[in-house]
């Protein structure tokens, strides 16, 4: 339908008997009333009396409002300056006063095309509702492949001081976990000196650093092209051998490897630098257990203690917090009872000092299986048991919060 806006009366009663069907308005305020609750509206005839600014405001606000809306502007001399502005502010057409013909042709262009822009905007708002739906059917199915695949533990071996037995206590917490039967990936993250493949005589072909090669696309198929096999329950993902490496992998990179991993193994045990870099912030922000480190003696206890001083810093729960303490029957003055008063932190397992814990890395082989009647190794697999049993545990737990109406999630924060 069109809508006529004129303040005389005669003029606007001419229009609207030319024009069958039309509504006249004799004010701005009134069209504006009008327009917005009328949507079947196509044009809009803005006679003579109207002035020019008025007549270029209503144009500019239904070019942003109402597209659909042909503006027609009716003057007693069409010259170049009327076409202009009448250019500028959105009109459709300037037609002189007095050419009744060239009205009823205008209008009925604008019928045209308010109709092929109903059409468009029809097509558009379709197109708009099937891809809001084909969204949400895709975030539902990925949603319910997320619940269905399985989610790994993942344990992150961490001290501040070198040469405690960490890479020791992560080689040997992996390979008790698989002879347990459990699919088990050992993360090497100490890119400068990891020590992980030597001590299972392992030759990698690639190493962590190559997830820079997939430049932030890293999928499942990423991540297996890093694993080295050692037995048919574990791999590894090795820190690279020399140090002539030319990118590093970043933080971001390391996360993104170690939630595939989680989907593909039940267990990822990772060994860390021993500083708090990007690398292992991103282990650690996805721990489910972080593995202290010490020895009985006095540098350790302060490297430990500032460690875990930064790790409540960073609001990682003590909960989760478990603790190795090696070559606890060292007689240096300084009791293990004296240590975990200390830092505050009870011992999970005790290892003792053992000529055979070099014998096995110098092998190339994990203490639990060169030398399993070992008292370190009974201590190791009795550690790596309760991991497992602890987990297992909670995964119980979760599953029957599902179940009772929702999985609860704790983050840290």
């Amino acid at each position: 339908m069109t809508t006529i806006l004129e303040t005389d009366a005669g003029q606007r009663s001419i229009l609207q008997a030319m024009l069958h069907g039309s509504t006249a308005v004799a004010s701005v305020a009134d069209l504006h009333s009008h327009v917005q609750g009328a949507t079947h509206e196509f044009a809009v005839v803005i006679g003579p009396g109207i002035t020019t600014g008025e007549a270029t405001e209503f144009a500019e606000w239904a070019r942003v409002n109402r597209p659909d809306l042909g503006v027609i502007l009716l003057r007693d001399t069409v010259d170049a300056n009327a076409l202009a502005m009448a250019l500028r502010s959105g009109m459709r057409e300037v037609v002189q006063s007095k050419d009744l013909a060239g009205i009823t042709t205008a209008v009925q262009r604008a019928r045209s095309v308010a109709s092929a822009i109903g059409q468009t905007m029809l097509g558009e708002v379709q197109a708009a509702a099937e891809e809001a739906k084909a969204r949400l059917v895709a975030e539902a199915e990925a949603e319910r492949a997320a619940a269905a695949a399985p989610t790994g533990q993942l344990f992150t071996v961490f001290s501040t001081k070198g040469g405690v037995g960490k890479s020791l206590v992560a080689v040997n917490t992996a390979v008790a976990l698989s002879q347990k039967g459990h699919r088990v990936c050992l993360v090497d993250l100490d890119v400068n000196s990891g020590d992980v493949a030597i001590m299972l005589q392992l030759s990698p072909s690639r190493n962590v650093n190559d997830l820079v090669a997939f430049r932030g696309g890293i999928d499942q198929g990423a991540v297996e092209s890093l694993l080295t096999s050692h037995s048919d329950r574990l791999s590894v993902v090795a820190a690279p051998v020399t140090l002539d490496s030319p990118d590093q992998a970043s933080g971001e990179e390391i996360g993104q490897m170690l939630d595939g991993l989680k989907a593909l193994f039940e267990y990822v045990v990772v060994d860390t630098s021993g500083v708090f870099d990007d690398q292992a912030l991103a282990a650690l922000d996805r721990s489910d257990s972080i593995i202290l480190v010490g020895t009985l003696d006095i540098p350790a206890l302060k490297g430990l203690k500032l460690a875990a001083s930064t790790l409540d810093l960073l609001n990682f729960s003590r909960s989760s917090w478990r603790f190795v303490l090696n070559r606890a029957d060292a007689k240096v003055g300084l009791t293990q009872a004296e240590y975990e008063s200390t830092l505050g932190v009870k011992a999970d397992a005790t290892m003792v000092s053992s000529r055979e814990v070099l014998a096995a890395v110098n092998r190339g082989e994990a203490l639990v299986t060169a030398f399993p009647g070992n008292p370190n190794s009974k201590a190791l697999v009795a550690f790596a048991g309760t991991l497992a049993t602890a987990h297992a545990s909670a995964d119980v737990a979760a599953a029957d919060t599902g179940r009772k109406g929702g999985r609860l999630r704790m983050r840290k924060g």
